[in-house]
């Protein structure tokens, strides 16, 4: 489980250090940061899959998502008696993320590139990356280090040796080190983020993939678009917990319950209700319906990944079904760490009522965004890999 998020210098997020539980309710007003927070952390994971310095290259390049405010805000500023202002810059321009886990942790930095850029002046580059044991980055419990182009490990004998040189500065060491006899952590690492999985925003129009009969294969982990979703429910009847499956639906929509149909193997919905003389396709759902069944299916999966962040899971949905919806998190919840990014009422009012859920409210302050409440003090111990 992860246990702290790390973002510097992201969008709004100049430094935001975000304690994490078990099930973990991100909430706050719009234009408060949540969707920077989403997008950050989706990139971390890009890291671990090589996508990130091309997901940063897609938004504008480093300068579009950096941080646009000033390195610090004064007294006088904070206090609204002068206008905020820039100065001379002390540091690197440097974008940061990380995470500390039950075991393995991890930060990478990312910096602008060097001249000549060629054409691709829109890449960052990795500057630093870093593994280590425990919450706290320090020398003594780092085992994998990345310093530009040159990657270490620490061997036997707490001595550190050089794994890898003239490494790319577009591929992080999540990607480009594979022995796992001389840095089993990074292997262990890269499989851990691989395993996240994100859901945002599951279309519904007419042509959406998830309204199509699509050729149906045992599908564990429900696709990104939902388009295998009726393989994905059948896969949850057949090899996940069938039960679970009924109740979820039976408890958003009282008397009804869901059939997959096979044909040549092309796999249909068909959702039946009292009262019906015929069942319903995915074609002819509503959105709301079709949109909860995808949220069954990606909740319900028989091989649970050990995070899943939910953005506005509520979108689409009648206010009447957040407590349904509440507890299918909650059924995934004793499966896996959840984080769900919310600005619905209800849904965080249902959420909020489940033991040990976590409510991360976020604000923006001259526009930083913080957490409600967390003073200096309070945010988790965390320390960025020193350039």
């Amino acid at each position: 489980m992860l246990h702290t998020l790390a973002i510097s210098n992201y969008r709004s997020l100049r430094n935001l250090v975000v304690p994490l539980g078990r099930l973990n309710v991100v909430t706050g007003a719009n234009g408060c940061g949540k969707s920077n927070l989403y997008r950050a952390f989706r990139l971390l994971s890009e890291t671990a899959l090589g996508g990130a310095v091309a997901s940063i290259a897609r938004e504008g390049g480093l300068p579009s998502v950096l941080w646009a405010g000033p390195e610090s805000f004064g007294k006088s500023v904070k206090r609204g008696a002068h206008p905020v202002q820039g100065g001379r810059r002390r540091e690197p321009v440097h974008l940061c993320m990380g995470f500390a886990g039950d075991d393995l942790s991890y930060a990478v930095d990312f910096g602008l590139p060097s001249p000549p850029f060629g054409s691709f002046g829109l890449d960052p580059e990795i500057k630093r990356e870093a593994i280590w044991h425990g919450a706290v980055l320090r020398k003594a419990n780092a085992v994998v280090e990345r310093r530009n182009s040159e990657i270490s490990n620490r061997a036997e004998g707490n001595r550190w040796e050089v794994i890898a040189q003239h490494v790319p500065a577009y591929e992080s060491l999540l990607t480009h080190v594979a022995d796992p006899r001389s840095a089993p952590e990074v292997l262990l690492l890269r499989e851990s983020i691989r395993s996240w999985r994100f859901y945002d925003h599951f279309r519904t129009d007419a042509d959406a993939p998830a309204r199509q009969i699509q050729v149906g294969t045992r599908t564990p982990v429900l696709s990104h678009d939902g388009r295998d979703v009726a393989a994905a429910l059948q896969t949850i009847r057949e090899i996940g917990d069938g039960t679970r499956l009924d109740e979820a639906v039976a408890d958003a929509f009282p008397g009804a319950y869901v059939e997959v149909t096979a044909d040549n193997g092309r796999f249909a919905i068909e959702f039946h209700q009292d009262g019906l003389l015929r069942p319903l396709t995915q074609a002819e759902l509503s959105d709301g319906t079709l949109r909860y069944l995808l949220w069954v299916a990606a909740l319900l999966t028989p091989r649970p990944p050990q995070l899943m962040v939910l953005n506005e899971p509520e979108t689409s949905l009648h206010p009447d079904l957040m407590p349904a919806l509440a507890r299918l998190i909650e059924m995934a919840a004793e499966r896996s760490q959840i984080l769900v990014v919310s600005h619905s009422a209800p849904l965080i009012a249902a959420l909020g009522r489940i033991k040990n859920s976590d409510a991360i409210r976020l604000v923006k302050e001259l526009g930083e965004t913080q957490i409600e409440g967390q003073g200096p003090l309070d945010a988790p111990p965390w320390h960025w890999p020193d350039r």
